[in-house]
């Protein structure tokens, strides 16, 4: 009866140890590493539906900076009037950087100048002012980036609000694994 015993409390402790190890990796993985998300809404349409679901890179611009064309997750600023206490992330596109000037006209971006290049948009999709583009060209500061979603008539994006801090940025997008017939790199 005692080995009966010792033997379940060495299998129950076995137990035990490989779930807390199991947790512990998981933990460190959700905070330094990776990170699920999932798109709310319909802003980033054609390219990201709602409903689907993404891992978010947390890493990359620790080792180096956001891009143009990336697709990011970050912080919703304070005046994209998220509901109270709810901590909203948003999923946008890269489309300025820091130091260049971004403006809207005559329905499409233009970035230092010069017409931004958009071959993950449709042809005729129209770009139009927000609140803040209205004011004319911005030059973004040491580490502001003006993010847009894809789909521009439906999305809550820098041309309403502003561009983000570099602090803001969860991470990247860039592995999409919900539906299954969507599952893949996420293409920047």
């Amino acid at each position: 009866m005692v080995k009966v015993v010792g033997f379940i409390g060495r299998l129950f402790l076995d137990l035990i140890e490989t779930v807390v190890i199991a947790l512990s990796i998981f933990l460190v993985i959700y905070l330094f590493f990776v990170q699920p998300h999932q798109v709310n809404g319909e802003s980033m349409l054609p390219n990201f539906e709602n409903g689907e679901y993404l891992l978010t890179d947390k890493i990359s611009y620790r080792l180096g900076q956001p891009q143009r064309g990336d697709v990011v997750v970050f912080h919703a600023p304070q005046t994209a009037n998220c509901p109270r206490g709810t901590g909203c992330d948003f999923i946008k596109r890269i489309v300025a950087l820091p130091g260049e000037t971004v403006e809207v006209v005559d329905n499409r971006l233009y970035v230092n100048g010069r017409p931004l290049p958009e071959s993950y948009l449709p042809s005729d999709q129209l770009t139009f002012s927000g609140a803040f583009t209205r004011q004319g060209p911005t030059v973004l500061g040491g580490d502001e980036y003006f993010v847009v979603g894809d789909n521009r008539s439906h999305s809550s994006d820098s041309r309403s609000w502003g561009p983000i801090g570099l602090d803001s940025i969860v991470g990247r997008a860039f592995f999409r694994y919900w539906p299954p017939p969507e599952i893949g790199l996420v293409d920047n």
